[in-house]
């Protein structure tokens, strides 16, 4: 697809839209020409020319084929508001689809739907999703519940506050539908990285931890995520785990990414038990073998349970495991079925992910259909609150099937204070490891800067001083913007 813009500054969000239709399409931003080309014949791809016409016309034409569609409308107070309604309308009269979530093409609607709540009320942020933005009531309804759930956690963030991320991007085999910077322990050239690995890493979480207490900064929650942080041997978990300890105060919640089913272990377990981790991941994604086998998992339905009941035994009393809506080969009455399974066991929290489908995964064709994965996401929408569950967090992907969302589902007193922080982006997330991204937050504001790892991990070894140096950065961004942040607004 070709995007043609001349004479505004709103091709972005535009853009986001164009690929909510056409998830698929690769989009070509062109400022010159594009829209004569109308006139040089069939068209191989679809072309959109967004313009603003001297100071008062708004104008948005979509070409496929031999086909022209228009619409015009004079400048106002928000003209990019006027033209994603109006590039809305001719991609829906095109498709013939009306995507749930509107003109949110965003990651994080519930932010929105914070601060719409928070500025205009409970009401008036409600009928601002479906009036102005036309999101659907159900999504509507949706955001509101989540915001609602969000807001007694993020009251608990303040000027100091902070969240820990560390990265371990390793992995026992990579899944088909994985577009994370990872590196599998199949190969012998990534397990030879690991022991340096872990070594660096907790030598960053000595210097990170130093800069933290010297700025007095509060360490709130921790996630070991990756990757598969217990692709590690119980040794190099304790290794990280008393390297946390020696850095940091201990935070009120800890949680591992314990992942894959077939890398929990009895001796990894009680590493983790013993060094305070609070919240454990065990990750079916499903109960089918078949769609297992399919997405790459090497691990049955089966060993889901008998991990769940190994991580039960030593006395975990907060696991969340995830399901992925729209796995190739799974249907919407398997997906049930699936979810019914976990059910059952009753884990504190239950995420459901719509499957994104990314260019670097190794799946290059679809999955199920939009309306198939639309009736999975309906049917958790019912049996989840059914069982007592309820939303408390949520976010978007790019190229997820039916522009559809991911949720995280919890039973009473059991939500994850590090997912809501992180991705409401309430407070400072400091990150270690390969692929992190440190998030400094100004308290108060919507302002945010990042400081990026190094994205490899052979060049997280080979360039461990000049990411250390990169650290120093938050000194500066401390003095700067939150030196007198005690006095600011008390809500993030």
């Amino acid at each position: 697809m070709i995007l043609y813009v001349f004479n505004h500054k709103y091709h972005y969000e535009l853009e986001n839209l164009c690929r909510v239709f056409f998830p698929q399409e690769k989009i070509q931003i062109n400022r010159a020409g594009g829209a004569s080309l109308f006139r040089r014949g069939r068209l191989a791809k679809p072309l959109v020319a967004i313009t603003r016409r001297a100071e008062d016309t708004l104008r948005v034409c979509l070409y496929t084929g031999a086909r022209r569609l228009r619409l015009s409308r004079r400048c106002g107070e928000n003209d990019e508001l006027t033209l994603a309604r109006m590039l809305f309308v001719l991609l829906r009269r095109e498709t013939g689809c009306r995507p749930p979530w509107g003109l949110l093409t965003g990651v994080r609607p519930s932010k929105l739907m914070l601060r719409l709540r928070r500025d205009k009320g409970e009401a008036e942020a409600e009928r601002y999703f479906c009036g102005a933005l036309w999101v659907s009531r159900e999504k509507t309804r949706l955001a509101a519940a989540v915001a609602r759930a969000e807001e007694p956690i993020l009251a608990l963030t303040g000027p100091r506050t902070f969240s820990l991320y560390l990265a371990v991007p390793f992995c026992p085999s990579r899944c088909a539908y994985c577009s994370f910077v990872s590196h599998t322990v199949e190969r012998a050239s990534a397990r030879k990285l690991i022991p340096a690995y872990v070594e660096k890493l907790c030598e960053e979480m000595a210097r990170t931890g130093e800069i933290a207490a010297a700025l007095g900064l509060e360490l709130a929650s921790v996630y070991i995520g990756g990757g598969t942080p217990t692709i590690l041997s119980a040794q190099q978990m304790r290794q990280i785990c008393e390297a946390l300890r020696r850095s940091f105060a201990a935070p009120g919640e800890f949680t591992v990414e314990a992942g894959r089913p077939d890398t929990i272990t009895a001796e990894k377990l009680c590493a983790l038990k013993e060094h305070g981790v609070t919240r454990l991941s065990v990750n079916p994604q499903s109960m089918n073998d078949e769609v297992l086998a399919a997405a790459g998992r090497r691990h049955t339905a089966q060993e889901v349970l008998e991990a769940y009941a190994l991580a039960r035994g030593f006395g975990f009393g907060a696991i969340n495991m995830d399901l992925i809506a729209g796995l190739p080969g799974d249907t919407p009455e398997g997906f049930c079925a699936s979810l019914r399974r976990i059910i059952a066991l009753r884990p504190e929290n239950i995420t459901v992910h719509t499957l994104a489908l990314k260019r670097s995964a190794q799946w290059g064709g679809a999955g199920l259909t939009d309306a198939g994965v639309a009736r999975m996401l309906r049917a958790a929408a019912e049996l989840l609150p059914a069982a007592g569950y309820a939303p408390y967090y949520m976010y978007r992907q790019s190229r997820s099937l039916g522009n559809l969302e991911n949720i995280g589902w919890s039973l009473p007193g059991h939500a994850c204070r590090y997912n809501v922080d992180m991705m409401e982006e309430s407070h400072t997330i400091l990150a270690c490891g390969a692929g992190g991204v440190t998030k400094l937050k100004q308290y108060g504001t919507d302002y945010l800067e990042r400081v990026f790892s190094l994205k490899y991990p052979y060049e997280y070894l080979a360039r461990f001083e000049e990411l250390l140096r990169r650290k120093e950065s938050m000194k500066a961004f401390y003095q700067t913007y939150n030196s007198g942040s005690e006095a600011a607004s008390d809500h993030p």
